[in-house]
């Protein structure tokens, strides 16, 4: 078997639960090994952290530039071949353009950057490097959203003419409310989470699932906030018209303060034979509908999935796999693509879909800034 690829970790220290996520998905196939980090800001709560999951301490670093200082002096078979990005968003461009000028791989959260600027710069600073960029839209890596895409590509929709995506949460209604508590979380502030909240945080997964599923490009849109308090800076909630031609068209919804909603993300594509619905809290089910013929279920594990599909598959079908699994099989492509070895286009999201992503939400919020005009991206 081939040696474990040597990981790094920025962040993901302590109770997170992105952490978590990404270090059961790094060993879960056996591809990575955990060999330097800074978990927290503070060097002494990274080095206890450390210690509780059982991480040598000689290079749990003091800070992030320390990090890659030390790090440069190793021979390079023992060097961090790939560093994780699970800091808050306003660190992610600063990490990831210094791990790409230093030749690093990056797995890297979204969004991307804080701004479609800095997106720009990291894609150069990207292609110079030639080195593997991926970006943790999760939910591309479970099977069932794999199974979507494959069957379309294939032509089973006939032609696209209408999608809906739509995500829902409810954590920030209950903080929303009180001006104390709407002040002290680093998504409401702009500073640390970009200029947007609800669209630069969820919004963006059900923009990425669309191109991702379909294949197609939004070209358009317009946008509709709603920040619910004149002293918050930050959309909690919004609408999205999108138009990826002239005939077809769509839209986006998402929401945080959509009460009693837990991680409601979902998505329709209805083509002219038939159409395709999956919803994340139901993974491992991907219904095909049409006008002539019953629904028709697909489920993980079976013979009649895509490569693709069963490639992502570890368990006999039956098994339900779940939110790991699915950063999992991105970690998987990851490990694939630096070892130079085959894999399929869509294991993993890009740096491609990170510029695409901050050019989605800057779109958003200059249109509704504008008065919920219609607004160009970028091809």
């Amino acid at each position: 078997m081939a040696k474990k690829i040597r990981l790094g970790i920025l962040g993901g220290g302590g109770d997170s639960l992105i952490g978590v996520l990404h270090r059961v998905a790094a060993h879960i196939n056996d591809n990575y090994e955990i060999v330097g980090a800074v978990f927290n800001p503070e060097h002494e709560k990274s080095i206890d952290f450390a210690k509780e999951i059982d991480i040598p301490t000689n290079r749990i670093y003091k800070d992030f530039d320390t990090l890659v200082e030390e790090e440069m002096k190793l021979p390079e078979e023992e060097r961090i071949q790939v560093c994780s990005i699970l800091t808050p968003n306003f660190l992610h461009f600063p990490m990831a353009k210094k791990l790409l000028d230093h030749g690093f791989h990056v797995i890297c959260e979204k969004p991307m950057t804080t701004t479609y600027e800095e997106a720009k710069i990291l894609e150069e600073a990207h292609k110079k490097a030639g080195v593997v960029f991926a970006l943790t839209h999760t939910y591309t890596g479970y099977p069932m959203v794999r199974q979507m895409r494959e069957m379309i590509k294939a032509g089973e929709l006939g032609k696209i003419h209408k999608v809906d995506a739509r995500y829902y949460q409810g954590w920030i209604n209950p903080v929303i409310h009180d001006p104390a508590k709407r002040a002290s979380v680093w998504r409401l502030d702009p500073k640390k989470a970009g200029i947007s909240s609800c669209m630069g945080d969820i919004g963006v997964h059900a923009f990425n699932m669309i191109e991702y599923t379909t294949g197609i490009k939004i070209k358009s849109l317009l946008a509709d906030f709603n920040y619910l308090y004149d002293d918050n800076q930050m959309d909690v909630d919004g609408t999205v018209l999108i138009r990826a031609g002239k005939h077809v068209k769509g839209v986006i919804r998402s929401s945080q303060v959509a009460t009693g909603e837990e991680n409601g993300l979902a998505i329709r594509i209805y083509g002219e034979k038939a159409a395709l619905v999956w919803e994340q809290e139901k993974p491992n089910y991907l219904y095909r509908l049409s006008d002539d013929e019953p629904i028709q279920i697909y489920k993980p594990g079976n013979a009649y999935n895509s490569k693709l599909s069963l490639d992502g598959t570890k368990l006999p079908a039956g098994h339900p796999e779940g939110i790991f699994d699915a950063m999992a099989n991105i970690y998987l492509g990851v490990a694939r693509a630096i070892r130079k070895q085959d894999y399929n286009s869509g294991e993993f999201p890009t740096m491609t879909d990170g510029v695409r992503g901050l050019n989605f939400i800057e779109a958003t919020v200059e249109s509704n800034k504008k008065g919920n005009v219609w607004v160009d991206l970028d091809d």
